[in-house]
């Protein structure tokens, strides 16, 4: 009878730990997956450190730049929401594409749009699938993303009649543009933010800044999981891939304290670009969500610079 009592909560504990493990197992088949990819995800928004903000550049606003909201069929028949700003000039210089980095909106580029409509360029701010106004359940980072710019492309061309078509992407936009930009070669320049390489790299370092540790295998297991939960190829998910490619005028941003992001990541997109027209630009003490602020006035008039250098003027746009 002595015995029988430590031999029963030997196999109680053994159940417990066959529970655990069981789910365990689930849990990371099923539940870990659907946090990456799934972006409308209740868990991922209550522990969300990505709160939408909208960017400050310490610009006046005016009230009186002309605008519009757009919803723009995808190539699989998701409706996208997107707001197009006009020049305020009396002529256009060219139209800029404007992709959020994740869990944003088109929301955040409200005031760049403005500097940008006073500076003489239109600008269509996109709601990337799956975010904000737009539909859709799952991010696929620029695997399909990157055919939706192309859908915009059309749309701006043959309904708006618009040209000379540039793109500035923040982050996860930032890599949409990259892949945009060695896809479609519409685009005729692009400025590029605190963007990564590649997803299975980006999964596993948040893995690492988020929970304090990561193991590889076990990360690259979670994203071949997420990818096939969204249906998408992670093995296209690759910036670098399509830097590649890009031929264009760019400028790559990234701030040298990015601690969400690395730095390293930034340069080697860089470096894997074909352009000859390409310029790397550090600033100084930035992290991942401050470079505007942290780069300022000079930041703003550097890029511009690029701007006006890489444009036509095209006869003004008006609503008829």
């Amino acid at each position: 009878m002595r015995n029988s009592t430590p031999k029963r909560r030997f196999k109680i504990l053994k159940r417990i730990i066959v529970i655990i493990v069981i789910f365990g197992v689930l849990i990371t088949h099923f539940i870990i997956p659907r946090l990456i990819t799934e972006i409308r995800n209740p868990v991922v928004n209550l522990i969300n450190r990505n709160k939408v903000k909208t960017a400050k550049i310490t610009l006046n606003d005016n009230k009186d730049i002309k605008r519009k909201d757009l919803i723009i069929t995808s190539f699989d028949s998701i409706n996208l929401s997107g707001r197009l700003s006009f020049s305020s000039l009396d002529s256009t210089k060219g139209t800029i594409i404007l992709l959020h980095g994740i869990r944003s909106n088109k929301e955040a580029f409200l005031e760049l749009s403005t500097f940008l409509a006073q500076n003489g360029f239109n600008s269509f701010a996109l709601d990337s699938r799956a975010h904000g106004e737009s539909e859709g359940q799952f991010c696929t980072f620029g695997v399909n993303e990157k055919q939706d710019v192309k859908n915009v492309i059309d749309y701006l061309i043959n309904k708006e009649q618009l040209n000379n078509i540039g793109i500035w992407g923040q982050s996860l936009g930032g890599a949409i543009g990259l892949q945009a930009m060695g896809f479609d070669k519409r685009i005729k320049f692009g400025i590029i933010e605190s963007t990564f390489s590649d997803f299975r790299s980006i999964v596993h370092d948040y893995f690492q800044l988020n929970v304090g540790f990561s193991y590889k295998p076990f990360s690259n297991y979670l994203v071949n999981r997420a990818a096939d939960i969204a249906n998408f190829n992670v093995n296209d998910a690759n910036p670098l891939l399509y830097c590649k490619k890009i031929t264009q005028p760019i400028i790559v941003v990234h701030g040298t304290k990015d601690d969400r992001i690395n730095i390293n990541y930034g340069k080697a997109n860089f470096l894997n670009i074909k352009s000859k027209n390409k310029e790397f630009l550090e600033v100084e003490n930035a992290n991942h969500l401050n470079v505007w602020k942290t780069g300022g006035t000079a930041y703003f008039e550097k890029l511009l610079q690029f701007l006006n250098k890489n444009s036509v003027k095209q006869l003004k746009i008006k609503d008829n």
